[in-house]
């Protein structure tokens, strides 16, 4: 299931209630239908069962860190093609390019600027459909 009716499905996947309720309100409010995970483990699970459109992912959570599910989504054949945004408080250039060679196709820090994280994920979502055509 990629979408409710016209709507593209973002995962939010932090393990934080106050982020995950930031991003859900920026996202619904924004027209994409939202579903959440509270760590690494529930997200997998959700992306194998939903096939969200596009997955806005904290790093530092309890269990398996938001780079090793992005790692573990980009070695999956069934998984690979959902661009992931890493989305955290790691702000150095080392974890921005660790991001990027675990497969996510952009690192946002936090605080999130909303109107550039909307832009980022209209653009990896148009880009993915226009791959599906």
């Amino acid at each position: 299931m990629v979408t409710m009716g016209a709507k593209k499905m973002i995962l939010v996947v932090d393990d934080s209630p106050t982020e995950r309720f930031f991003l859900t309100d920026l996202l619904k409010r924004s027209g994409y239908g939202v579903l959440t995970a509270e760590n690494g483990e529930d997200a997998l699970a959700k992306i194998r069962l939903e096939r969200p459109s596009l997955v806005v992912m904290d790093v530092v959570m309890p269990g398996s860190s938001g780079f090793q599910v992005t790692r573990a989504l980009n070695r999956d054949p069934e998984t690979q093609s959902i661009p992931v945004i890493l989305c955290t408080s790691k702000s150095t250039e080392t974890d921005r390019i660790w991001g990027l060679r675990q497969g996510a196709r952009d690192y946002v820090t936090k605080p999130v600027d909303a109107e550039v994280l909307l832009a980022k994920i209209a653009e990896l979502v148009r880009s993915k459909d226009a791959r599906h055509v």
